[in-house]
């Protein structure tokens, strides 16, 4: 559980960096970057919630 919480704390970092780095440069690559982590990180999030969910269901 520490790790996903680095791993997302890591995702924000970058994210902002990126968007920051978009908003000094306006250089498209950076937004493009942040939207397709963000995309990323979501769809791996559901996926964990998805394994949590279905370990749960199993206990029970």
């Amino acid at each position: 559980m520490l790790i996903l919480r680095l791993i997302g704390i890591l995702l924000i970092i970058t994210v902002s960096a990126s968007f920051l780095g978009y908003v000094l440069t306006r250089d498209q690559r950076y937004l493009n970057f942040a939207w397709t982590l963000l995309r990323y990180a979501v769809i791996a999030t559901l996926g964990i919630l998805a394994l949590f969910l279905l370990e749960r269901v199993i206990i029970l």
